[in-house]
């Protein structure tokens, strides 16, 4: 049986999933008193962060420089005072940061491990966050996967490893990943707060505080180095169907299981397709859908490798997008005219990055963009009026990678329409496969697919063009 929840409602009955021998799980605590309580925590942790940068900055700033030159008594005092609120185990607890002596002092800090007490509230925030996504989730609560978590919060990565692999030889890797996944941003957020590394604490405090992390939760390394690695201008070719998708769209029509199923015919080795559609009303409309990942090289010649997945995912001008502006070029779609665009995964990425693209919005009116297993939920389109939905099978790791997983304190807009359930494709990568998608809807999610083909009614009519298009990097 498939179990569901609706993107009003923040959690879920609780799921089948990997139940260890042993000792019983301990008393389970209410799920939203737990995340209340971390939204607290992790305000606090960021109040007490910018009051250390506030600090550092007023110790070190030049005019303190004058000022003590004038008046070093005051000055003396002050700087006294400064520095015991800084350092003191019952004041901010090592907690300089900002500026050039500030991020020295704080690289120092990490280093050699010392714990200011704004990460030891975000440590505390998260692990609010892991407790409350197992009252949900009670494969997290299995003794393996306990044993992980408490690892992660105490900052003891041998012991993390140690509990990863003993996970891994118990369930397998896919097993091990989906049991993990839905607080892999708090595992990862925990790791950079805890480890000696100082230059990647960026992702965790990002993360704590709900946004799109901008750089790697490993080293730091940002986001605009994914565009050096990304650099191709995008190219959109005309191309013939193979007489396997011919068949395919020549049953297609408006429905979210036929876009689905057509995407997953299409492929992920650059085959998009734009449709034109005689709607029944007696306007010309456009259907873009656009398929995700490939995920056997990082880098391949089309935009739908690894790499052109993370660049989408952190950021809007991606190949991805480039080529797919390209295709519209090459279409002769008349400005104006109304556009919908459906996409899974990394397809889904890119049709947000395309409806935030100011200039897009303005040629073309995208009425609908409708997501497929997509981390989306940091993007928000350039057009107030684009319907955007979105739809998550939970047990799919890649949802989870924009930072908005079961725990966490941010929702989407009012506006959006997001559709959320659990159902037997347990184990990643079956649970983000388009066919999983398209058999639950189609299945007992019937209602879900009801409720999407009435949000599209506008584009009820005759199919009157299928024209695929290859994409390149160049």
């Amino acid at each position: 049986m498939s179990q569901v929840v609706d993107g009003t409602t923040r959690h879920v009955p609780a799921q089948q999933g990997p139940q260890d021998d042993g000792r019983s799980a301990p008393a389970r605590t209410d799920a939203e008193l737990l995340i209340a309580a971390s939204i607290l925590l992790a305000d606090a942790a960021l109040t007490a962060k910018q009051a250390g940068a506030e600090l550092t900055g007023a110790l070190t700033s030049p005019r303190f420089a004058l000022e003590a030159l004038r008046r070093p008594g005051w000055a003396l005092g002050t700087a006294v005072s400064c520095v015991k609120a800084l350092t003191s185990p019952a004041g901010l607890g090592f907690g300089a940061n900002g500026g050039l002596l500030g991020e020295l002092a704080r690289m120092a800090g990490s280093m050699t491990y010392r714990r200011p007490a704004k990460v030891a509230m975000a440590v505390d925030a998260f692990a609010m966050r892991i407790r409350a996504v197992a009252v949900d989730h009670p494969n997290l609560d299995s003794p393996l996967a306990r044993r992980l978590t408490d690892a992660m919060v105490r900052g003891d990565r041998i012991e993390a490893l140690r509990a990863m692999f003993a996970l891994v030889e118990r369930f397998g890797v896919t097993r091990a990943l989906t049991t993990v996944s839905p607080v892999i941003m708090e595992l990862l957020a925990l790791s950079g707060l805890l480890d000696e590394n100082p230059v990647n604490d960026d992702f965790s405090w990002v993360t704590l505080a709900g946004g799109v992390p901008t750089t790697d939760p490993f080293l730091g390394l940002p986001s605009s180095l994914l565009g050096h690695l990304n650099p191709g201008p995008g190219r959109a070719e005309r191309a013939d169907p193979d007489p396997i998708l011919a068949r395919v769209l020549d049953t297609s029509h408006n429905d979210i299981v036929s876009y689905v199923n057509d995407i997953g015919a299409l492929g992920n080795h650059g085959l998009v397709l734009l449709r034109r559609v005689a709607c029944a009303d007696g306007e010309q409309r456009h259907v873009l859908l656009l398929p995700g990942t490939s995920f056997g090289l990082l880098s391949n010649s089309t935009p739908q490798d690894l790499v052109g997945a993370f660049d989408g995912l952190l950021r809007t001008d991606t190949t991805y997008t480039r080529a797919v502006r390209q295709l519209l070029l090459r279409s002769g779609l008349p400005a104006g005219s109304d556009l919908m665009i459906v996409g899974h995964s990394l397809g889904g990425l890119t049709a947000m990055n395309l409806a935030m693209d100011v200039d897009l919005a303005s040629t073309y009116r995208i009425t609908h963009v409708i997501t497929v297993g997509s981390p989306i939920d940091g993007k928000r389109p350039a057009d107030h009026t684009t319907r955007v939905i979105s739809l998550v099978n939970k047990h799919d790791v890649i949802p989870m990678l924009d930072g908005r997983g079961p725990a966490s304190p941010n929702d989407i807009p009012d506006s959006w329409v997001e559709l959320a359930w659990l159902d037997e494709s347990y184990d990643y990568p079956l649970s983000h496969a388009p066919q999983a998608y398209s058999d639950t809807l189609r299945g007992e999610l019937s209602p879900y697919r009801e409720r999407v083909n009435k949000l599209i009614t506008a584009y009820d009519g005759e199919v009157v063009c299928n024209q695929p298009y290859m994409l390149r990097d160049k």
